[in-house]
């Protein structure tokens, strides 16, 4: 087994321990990059690319619209996308005026302090201190913006309707070359390049391909969730632009996302875990709308129509992550992001954020040190940005008993701290904007075990501490 040992533990790298993208720190690398998928992770890496290589292409196998759209590679595009701050800034960042331009698009801008409301553990969270804000759109726009100004940058390339068949590796197999591809007239070629990106999500083929190969492929954790989302429309008032989150939280295996997005629409997703899955007629959408503790949900179903009815369903069998960040042997010219290397349950919105954040660090890697051992350098780069995101997702599915998987080191404990945490935080704002800022991958989840906000989560209720105060004043009696 050609594994290299890790570090135990979270890691801490969030948006406050991030390496500062600037482009200028990257010098020239080499002379062509290639990114093979369109996704966020793939746009966001190519956009990165363009400071270290002459040209940089894309390659996707989708027809991409020249509009926002779903497309058959993005199967839960109609389903919620939450971008949080994390990822925010970071694209503003690699795109500035990011976020002007999600509301130019018709995008909205939530007061995060006063209507992003969080059900968890049987009430909602008081509101915190500190204001942010929510850019809330579907995902199509989220991407459209980012591709265009990928392409507006002039030095990219974006061949979509382009299958990747496989990677070109020199006569010692040490070093990726370039990859196949079969064009939309079913011709194949090849396409040369000094660095390849495998941003190709949960379908990626390197694992298979690196085994073909002779390589040791990446160790697999799977999480069985065996969660289900669906989805659907209703108008909404332009100048209304309240949010609800109720996730389902053991024993509860339900829940339900509301989030305002363009065209004054409400965005409504209903999900259900291990096999409890919301329907996908309307009238039974409402019907189990009632069954999540947040009113407000079947409220806004009742008193506002549906835009169409139409109901958009997404399973979601389970996490999935490939432990590159342990193997001691990887081809030369390959680098692995996104989804391919971790995709999380896509209820708490870590996607798009991470995948941002993790094109700062390949821009970082590739800045102080070059292309050699790129790939291995940047596993272990994005170990603790995966670590993080990976525990707060399967650390809640674990909430389950019913849920199957590698349970991180930790979880119990931790799960059971998080929900003393969020029940006090119905009435302490101060531990809600702790929390958010660990939710929005801000700050890393080590940060709610401060002493001052340890005190906050176990001190005694007003009963407790004038019971144990009678103890301890009969104890110095005595």
């Amino acid at each position: 087994m050609e594994l290299r040992a890790r570090t135990e533990g979270v890691g801490r790298m969030t948006l406050a321990t991030m390496p500062e993208y600037d482009s200028t720190r990257l010098e020239r690398v080499g002379s062509h990059a290639v990114v093979i998928g369109a996704s966020m992770a793939g746009l966001c890496a190519a956009r990165v690319l363009t400071d270290g290589f002459e040209e940089v292409t894309i390659v996707e196998r989708d027809s991409l619209p020249d509009v926002p759209a779903p497309r058959r590679g993005v199967p839960q595009a109609q389903q919620p996308h939450v971008l949080w701050e994390a990822g925010r800034a970071t694209l503003e960042h690699l795109f500035p005026g990011y976020s002007a331009a999600v509301l130019e698009a018709g995008g909205v801008k939530v007061d995060g302090q006063t209507e992003f409301n969080n059900y968890s553990n049987g009430d909602f969270l008081a509101n915190g201190d500190r204001s942010f804000a929510i850019y809330s759109a579907t995902r199509p726009v989220y991407e459209q913006i980012v591709r265009e100004r990928v392409v507006a940058l002039g030095r990219i390339r974006l061949r979509s309707e382009c299958q990747f068949t496989g990677y070109l590796l020199d006569d010692t197999e040490t070093t990726v070359e370039g990859i196949e591809i079969r064009t939309e007239d079913s011709d194949s070629e090849q396409v040369r390049a000094d660095l390849v990106v495998d941003a190709t999500g949960r379908t990626s083929r390197t694992p298979a391909l690196l085994e073909y190969h002779g390589y040791q492929p990446p160790a697999l954790d799977e999480v069985q969730i065996d969660a289900a989302y669906s989805t659907t429309f209703i108008q909404r008032p332009a100048d209304d632009h309240r949010a609800f989150g109720a996730l389902a939280e053991a024993p509860r295996t339900r829940g339900g996302v509301v989030a305002p997005v363009e065209e004054n629409r409400w965005l409504v997703s209903l999900h259900g875990v291990h096999g409890d899955h919301p329907p996908t007629d309307y009238d039974d959408f409402v019907d189990f709308a009632a069954s999540v503790p947040a009113t407000e949900i079947r409220e806004l179903l009742e008193e506002h129509p549906p835009v169409d009815g139409e109901i958009h369903h997404y399973p979601f069998a389970a996490n999935r992550r490939y432990h590159y960040e342990r193997l001691s042997r990887f081809p030369e010219g390959l680098v692995v992001v996104g989804d391919a290397v971790a995709s999380f349950n896509p209820i708490y919105g870590q996607g798009m954020s991470v995948a941002a954040l993790e094109a700062v660090l390949l821009h970082d890697v590739l800045a102080t040190g070059g292309r050699v051992d790129a790939g291995l350098r940047f596993f272990d780069r994005t170990m603790e940005l995966v670590d993080i995101a990976w525990t707060m997702a399967v650390g809640a599915d674990f909430g389950f008993p019913e849920t199957r998987g590698q349970k991180p080191r930790g979880t119990t404990f931790f799960n059971w701290y998080l929900n003393r945490l969020l029940r006090t935080a119905h009435s302490d704002g101060a531990l809600t904007d702790a929390f958010v800022q660990v939710l929005m991958l801000e700050r890393p989840p080590t940060t709610l075990l401060r002493p001052s906000v340890v005190w906050r989560v176990l001190k005694p209720s007003g009963g407790v501490r004038q019971a144990l105060h009678r103890q301890v004043e009969g104890t110095v009696r005595r």
